[in-house]
């Protein structure tokens, strides 16, 4: 029995992300389970990068992010209930497995989008996920 959904939302698609969070809200409405909502930030992938922004960048970043996840997820589910909201820095599907363990989820909602030429070589962050999460996973296409 699932007792806690975990929805994956890019918040740079957040039509699409709107979709996807009502069907992970719903499911776990279905089972009865509470609801994480995760969006992940970029790292910069060096430090070297990093030395190139101000001093405090990436905390302000992560505070924005939180800002605007709590915001996305009031206007979309806004007579839900409680959410938990996680926001991560780094590789989004190392990061989004990482909330999963987290969480103690036993489902994963992530979306599936059209993908480009650099996923294509890489493999899409929903197909990483799904591969190697350790509960069932639901893709939804976009």
């Amino acid at each position: 029995m699932t007792k806690h959904v975990l929805c994956a939302v890019d918040l740079t698609h957040k039509k699409s992300e709107a979709e996807l969070l009502k069907k992970a809200a719903a499911l776990a409405e279905f089972y009865g389970a509470s609801l994480s909502v995760v969006t992940v930030i970029p790292d910069y992938g060096m430090s070297f990068v990093g030395s190139f922004f101000p001093q405090g960048t990436m905390k302000t970043a992560v505070a924005d992010a939180n800002a605007q996840l709590h915001d996305f997820v009031a206007k979309t589910l806004p007579d839900f209930g409680a959410v938990q909201h996680i926001v991560e820095v780094g590789t989004v599907y190392e990061m989004v497995l990482d909330a999963i363990k987290r969480s103690k989820a036993d489902l994963v909602v992530i979306g599936a989008h059209k993908p480009d030429l650099t996923e294509r070589i890489q493999g899409p962050n929903s197909a990483r996920v799904a591969r190697t999460a350790p509960c069932s996973v639901l893709v939804v296409r976009d």
